[in-house]
């Protein structure tokens, strides 16, 4: 299978309010890299799995309601802890309606897979992956 990955990343501030999370249970800030890669089991005539211009456009709006927000506040996260998997999954079911509404073009039809990585850090990250 074929696969594209772009990147951008997110400054988000939120808290993890429940004693398993130690100190992370204030108020903090964390700055994720996020990768979405684009699965295909073919190619188009052009020998593209999905136009790199597209994907990178989707996933920067998908993240712009996130950017330097306090995700506590946001209602599509209301009585849900964001951690980093959670959050992972919010930025793919985001990505997964773009691509159904057609934001990646003809190349879209050929997505059969998506990967929504967010790194914590350089030691930590986490993902979700499923098919489309």
């Amino acid at each position: 299978m074929y696969c594209v990955e772009v990147r951008d990343h997110v400054m988000i501030a939120h808290s993890l309010p429940r004693p398993v999370f130690g100190p992370a249970q204030g108020l903090h800030g964390a700055t994720y890299v996020v990768d979405a890669g684009f699965f295909s089991r073919d190619l188009d005539a052009d020998g593209l799995c999905v136009d790199i211009g597209l994907a990178t456009s989707v996933l920067k709006d998908v993240l712009a309601p996130l950017n330097y927000a306090n995700l506590d506040d946001l209602a599509v996260f209301e009585g849900r802890v964001t951690t980093t998997e959670v959050v992972a999954r919010h930025v793919f079911d985001e990505i997964a309606a773009a691509i159904a509404s057609g934001r990646l073009g003809e190349g879209g039809g050929r997505i059969r897979r998506l990967r929504v990585t967010l790194h914590e850090s350089h030691v930590a990250r986490a993902f979700y992956e499923a098919d489309l």
